[in-house]
C-alpha cells in the first residue's frame, strides 16, 4: 500500500529546502512590472521555479506514473493515460500526484511559486488541486481552448490561480501553452471540451472574440520555468510533433477563504465540504499564510 502524502501538510523531503538567503520570502517576489503585466493581460511567464536537480526528481516520479499499474494508483482524483478522443494523439492527464510522489507533494510548499501566487491572489495561498499534462514525442495531443474556472464553478468566489511549470523546454514545435491576452476580461464561457478539437470553442464565441483567438501568444519556456494565469484566461496548446516530450506540472491555488458551492465532493474520493464552508482540512492545505520582507 502506498503512502498517502495528503496526510502531511509540510515537506517530507529536502528537495525544496531553502538555501541561505533563499529563505527570505521577498527574494521570490515578482516585480511591480510583472504583477502589472498579469493584471493587464491575464498572465505572467518565464518565472524560474525549478533547478535542474529538482526537475530530474520530478521527472523520475512522473515516469513511474505512466504505468497504469503503478503503486498508489488508487489515490488519483482523475487518471487518464490518454484523454484525447483520437488514439493517434496522446494526452496523459492526471490529478492528485501530490498524494503519491514525495517531490510532487513537496513542490506545493515551494516558495518559488507560492510567493508569486500570494502576490497575484492578493492574500494567503491555499491549495486547490494539481494536474499533470504530458505529450509524448511526435504523437502528443492538443489541449483545447478553455477557461480553467469553467471547470471550477463548484467553488466561489472566483479567486483562483494556475501555475504551469515545465519539466521540459516548451516550444511551439512540441506544443507549448498559448494564451489570448486580455481574454481574462471576457465572461465565463460554457465548457466545450478539454482535449481533441481546438476549434470547439467557436460555438460559444462572438465574432470579435473568435478574431482575437486567431492571434495567440505562444508561451515558450525553459524547463523549470513557470507561467501563471488568471482563471478566465483563454488558453490551450497544440500537438507535439517534435522528437522531444512535453511534460508539465500544474498547480492550482485559491485565495484562502474561497468556499465550496456544492454539497457533493469537490474532487473524486474527497469528503464533501458543505456549500458555504471554506476550503480547508486534509485535502486543501494552506500553503503560504502571508508575505513578509
Amino acid at each position: 500500500m502506498a503512502i498517502d502524502f495528503s496526510r502531511y501538510h509540510e515537506p517530507v523531503s529536502d528537495l525544496f529546502a531553502g538555501r541561505g538567503s533563499e529563505d527570505v520570502l521577498s527574494n521570490w517576489k515578482l516585480s511591480d512590472e510583472q504583477v502589472e503585466h498579469y493584471r493587464r493581460y491575464g498572465y505572467v511567464s518565464g518565472i524560474r521555479v525549478l533547478e535542474p536537480y529538482q526537475i530530474e526528481q520530478l521527472r523520475r516520479e512522473l515516469e513511474a506514473f505512466f504505468n497504469p499499474a503503478h503503486c498508489g494508483r488508487e489515490l488519483w482524483y482523475e487518471y487518464h493515460t490518454n484523454e484525447s478522443p483520437d488514439p493517434d494523439q496522446v494526452l496523459f492527464h492526471a490529478l492528485g500526484a501530490w498524494r503519491i510522489g514525495p517531490g510532487l507533494h513537496d513542490i506545493l510548499w515551494h516558495r518559488a511559486w507560492t510567493v508569486p501566487a500570494s502576490q497575484l491572489l492578493e492574500g494567503p495561498v491555499r491549495f486547490w488541486h494539481d494536474q499533470l499534462f504530458c505529450k509524448p514525442p511526435q504523437e502528443g495531443g492538443v489541449v483545447a481552448w478553455h477557461q480553467d474556472y469553467s471547470y471550477w464553478t463548484r467553488t466561489r468566489p472566483m479567486a483562483h490561480l494556475t501555475c504551469w511549470i515545465g519539466l521540459d523546454d516548451a516550444t511551439e514545435e512540441n506544443g507549448c501553452l498559448e494564451y489570448i491576452p486580455g481574454s481574462h476580461q471576457w465572461e465565463l464561457l460554457p465548457i466545450t471540451g478539454l482535449a481533441g478539437d481546438m476549434d470547439a470553442i467557436r460555438q460559444v464565441l462572438n465574432d470579435d472574440q473568435w478574431e482575437q483567438l486567431q492571434h495567440p501568444v505562444k508561451i515558450e519556456l525553459k524547463a523549470g520555468e513557470a507561467s501563471f494565469h488568471h482563471p478566465l484566461l483563454i488558453h490551450g496548446s497544440r500537438c507535439n510533433r517534435s522528437q522531444r516530450p512535453r511534460r508539465a506540472v500544474v498547480l492550482n491555488a485559491v485565495r484562502d477563504g474561497v468556499r465550496s458551492d456544492s454539497n457533493e465532493p469537490l474532487l473524486d474520493g474527497v469528503p464533501p465540504i458543505p456549500a458555504g464552508q471554506p476550503l480547508g482540512g486534509r485535502f486543501f492545505p494552506l500553503l503560504l499564510d502571508r508575505l513578509t520582507t
